[in-house]
């Protein structure tokens, strides 16, 4: 399996956004297929946030994850953030998410000199406390409880 930049495999986003479209769809029902596209092209960054990744073995993708400067309207003080991280369900429970995670908290710590980053999970808080990550607080997206983690990233 390789992770590399969506930027450098943006055909990726054509299996990525109907995945990720669906698996929200009942959060966020004014959302469009082509909207979703239109997210992933925002990501197509090597250097500035936002920026994508996808892990893949030659022209099979995987999943996704992202480094944003903001994931939570509410919380726009905070920054930045791991988010979109998606796991195609058929290829779960492999490492891939860890995976996925470990890469954008690498490329936030080392190339973006960031010592703390946040997320936000509605139902992963057990997952990602697997990973290190610890509460911040509980708050609500689209009408939901869920909460906010950190994780503060250690020096080499």
């Amino acid at each position: 399996m390789d992770i590399s930049f969506l930027a450098d495999r943006p055909e990726f986003i054509n299996t990525l956004a109907p995945w990720v479209y669906e698996y929200w769809r009942p959060l966020l029902p004014q959302d469009t297929l082509a909207a979703r596209i239109a997210k992933f092209q925002t990501h197509l960054n090597h250097q500035t946030l936002p920026i994508a990744w996808v892990a893949h073995d030659r022209s099979q993708v995987f999943g996704t994850a992202a480094l944003r400067a903001d994931d939570l309207p509410s919380h726009k003080n905070l920054s930045p953030w791991l988010g979109g991280v998606f796991v195609a369900p058929q290829f779960r429970r492999r490492g891939i998410g860890s995976a996925l995670c470990s890469m954008v908290e690498q490329q936030a710590k080392h190339l973006h000199g960031v010592t703390t980053l946040y997320l936000f999970t509605l139902d992963k808080q057990h997952w990602y406390s697997s990973l290190g990550w610890s509460l911040f607080e509980p708050c609500r997206w689209c009408g939901q409880a869920g909460d906010i983690l950190f994780k503060k990233l250690r020096a080499d």
